[in-house]
């Protein structure tokens, strides 16, 4: 499998207490290893940052991807996430209605390196 800041397939994130979350954006961080990733619907968050976090650790595997006790696997993969999938499904679509209501690349990577990514 790929590098997980290749995939571009959506991923699906266990984190360590057992709940699940789908990430919509993933950078590497710029110092040591891990991740910063977005939650769906970030933007609608007040701060956004709520909704956008930093897993430290390093990355383990080529799919299905392990950083400390946080396990990453391609959502969907054999039909096993269908809540999850569906879930995407409407971001999808929210995100083809909202048109420029998302904000555009740039600010998506600032915003990623203000929470410690390596963008670039």
């Amino acid at each position: 499998m790929a590098d997980l800041f290749s995939m571009t397939v959506p991923l699906l994130l266990r984190k360590p207490d057992g709940t699940s979350t789908i990430m919509v954006e993933r950078f590497p961080l710029a110092q040591g290893e891990g991740l910063v990733y977005f939650e769906m619907y970030w933007h609608l968050q007040r701060p956004a940052s709520r909704a956008i976090h930093r897993i430290e650790g390093a990355v383990k595997g080529e799919g299905p991807w392990k950083i400390g006790d946080a396990v990453i696997t391609v959502l969907g993969c054999q039909g096993t996430h269908p809540e999850f999938a569906a879930a995407f499904s409407e971001w999808q679509l929210f995100l083809q209605q909202a048109g420029s209501g998302y904000p555009d690349r740039s600010a998506i990577e600032s915003l990623a390196r203000d929470c410690g990514a390596r963008i670039g």
